[in-house]
């Protein structure tokens, strides 16, 4: 009995383990019940309702198709705030280079559709930012509202 439950422990670790998005240092993956495009689409829509900025929408895979390179699925939106980024740069002036806000939607090879984000943690400690804990809080609360509509029915 101990064999099976050991058994069925690491079957179930292998198999969430092999879903899940590679963990890469200063990035939220969250994963979308729909696929790239309409994810990014839902996303660009939710920014659009919200008042924010789109700098651009990059479609990465059809930028490689182009030179010959097979990518799956990918978009990158590019987007923000002044509203939220400058209060930002004015605790810490170098978090600038981290900023607008990004979001990469993309399909893994699972075929699982992820959207990937910048932590705000980890900008915080990137950039050294002193205190203006309630800024920072604030964007981290809002990115993750954006990316969790975007992601989900």
């Amino acid at each position: 009995m101990k064999n099976f439950i050991l058994l069925l422990f690491l079957m179930l670790f292998i198999s969430s383990a092999a879903s899940a998005a590679p963990a890469v240092e200063g990035m939220i993956n969250v994963k979308s019940q729909f696929d790239v495009k309409t994810t990014a689409d839902r996303l660009e829509n939710i920014l659009n309702k919200k008042g924010m900025a789109i700098f651009n929408r990059i479609n990465h895979s059809k930028s490689a198709a182009q030179i010959g390179i097979k990518l799956r699925n990918t978009e990158l939106i590019i987007f923000g705030n002044p509203k939220a980024g400058s209060p930002l740069m004015k605790c810490q002036q170098s978090i600038a280079i981290d900023l607008p806000q990004k979001a990469l939607i993309w399909k893994d090879r699972n075929n699982d559709v992820w959207i990937s984000y910048n932590d705000i943690s980890y900008l915080k400690s990137r950039h050294h930012v002193q205190g203006c804990i309630k800024v920072l809080n604030k964007v981290g609360n809002a990115l993750s509202k954006l990316i969790k509509s975007a992601s989900s029915k």
